[in-house]
């Protein structure tokens, strides 16, 4: 579970052991979501009046197109995550600190989700390839070329002939 009840912290940080499903209503459209739950761990422990600090790890995997032959691939994507909640109103200037998330005051818990789903979308690339050495689909037939060899002879754009020459062949 990603919601820690404060009155369990007891002067001790809270384990949080938990996931983010990917029908989860939190997520919004145009969310990049996971193909699985997303595995949360971490601890969550007082940091001062009405502050609370989270540190922990996030792991999942999300389904994406390869950006040069649009298969279906599967990408890991996991980081550290460290974020502070404070309740009510900022007088230290934290309000424009992107990890650092509000609570309303005398909160009875903190729900983790926001800023997991945060730095999920952060870590998952945004371009994704399905292999190092993938060529692509052609520019002309379009048949991926990964798979099947293309006999297209496109001459490409000319603007770019001058990359194509040998070196010692350069226009002064």
């Amino acid at each position: 579970m990603l919601s820690v009840d404060l009155r369990s912290l007891g002067g001790q940080a809270a384990i949080v052991e938990g996931e983010l499903a990917p029908d989860d209503a939190l997520w919004i459209e145009g969310d990049v979501r996971p193909a699985e739950p997303i595995r949360v761990t971490g601890r969550l422990s007082g940091a001062g009046e009405g502050r609370y600090y989270f540190t922990g790890r996030f792991e999942g995997v999300a389904s994406a197109e390869c950006r040069r032959c649009l298969v279906d691939v599967s990408v890991t994507a996991g980081d550290d995550v460290q974020c502070l909640f404070v309740e009510g109103s900022d007088e230290d200037g934290l309000d424009d600190d992107p990890d650092v998330y509000p609570i309303e005051p005398r909160a009875r818990a903190i729900d983790l989700r926001p800023a997991i789903r945060e730095a999920w979308l952060l870590a998952v690339p945004a371009f994704a390839l399905c292999r190092e050495d993938c060529q692509g689909l052609c520019p002309t037939c379009g048949v991926d070329r990964n798979t099947t060899p293309c006999a297209c002879t496109s001459a490409g754009d000319d603007r770019w002939s001058g990359l194509r020459r040998p070196a010692g062949d350069q226009p002064d």
